[in-house]
């Protein structure tokens, strides 16, 4: 099968750089919806069985002009969620930052047994999210071409694990918002990367602001520690 694994598009807080990995999280900003808006036309030439998306509210705001588009309704599936930031949630200062990201690296490079104080490690997180497409697929033929919605750091940490991705490439693949990777196989017989888009699917005018989007690679900046105490709406 297919799997085309959507980031969610913008929300304020990957404008910010707020760690929000906690259920609901934030919506969509303009730019987000825009984002959303042209995943359709973008995905028009794929042959979609079926739309996923985790518990995150904005996962559900992005895939639902393609639910709309082709009369799909959206299946919540567990296990989709974002690597958690456990005590980090919601800050966005240098050492929760680097911390997180340090966090995906150590993953990416099989040190699964790392894990953020008060979050999950690196095995609990394979578990659950490799559970939820090993559901997925129980839904659909082997030859079925799925779209599921989900985040960031999720998607990259997964998709370098599953495929064996090399060091050396593995740090240049960022995810923005939107952006999209395609895996094919099957949970009992592995994936194989097809292909890895990291602008949105809808064009690369649609990327915006991604200095401190923490979840999009292991490069974006902390927002300056001024900003950390104020309020992100």
């Amino acid at each position: 099968m297919r799997l085309l694994l959507v980031r969610h598009g913008q929300t304020s807080n990957n404008v910010a750089g707020a760690l929000d990995t906690a259920f609901p999280g934030a919506g969509l900003t303009e730019l987000g919806h825009a984002q959303a808006r042209a995943v359709p036309k973008a995905l028009r030439e794929e042959r979609i069985a079926g739309i996923h998306v985790s518990h995150l509210i904005r996962t559900h705001e992005t895939a639902s002009p393609l639910a709309a588009t082709l009369g799909i309704p959206l299946q919540i599936t567990e296990g989709l969620e974002e690597i958690a930031a456990g005590d980090f949630e919601m800050r966005r200062d240098k050492e929760a930052v680097d911390a997180y990201q340090d966090n995906q690296s150590r993953w990416a490079g099989k040190a699964l047994g790392h894990a953020l104080p008060g979050g999950e490690d690196g095995r609990r997180f394979w578990a659950r999210y490799a559970g939820a497409l090993r559901q997925i697929a129980g839904y659909y033929t082997d030859d079925a071409t799925v779209a599921v919605f989900s985040h960031g750091a999720a998607i990259r940490v997964f998709s370098i694990l599953a495929t064996g991705l090399a060091p050396a490439t593995r740090y240049e693949r960022p995810l923005f918002n939107t952006g999209m990777v395609t895996l094919t196989g099957h949970p009992e017989q592995g994936w194989q990367l097809e292909d890895w888009a990291s602008e949105p699917v809808g064009g690369a005018h649609l990327l915006g602001d991604t200095s401190h989007d923490v979840t999009a690679d292991s490069t974006a900046d902390a927002a300056e520690p001024a900003e950390a105490a104020d309020p992100v709406v």
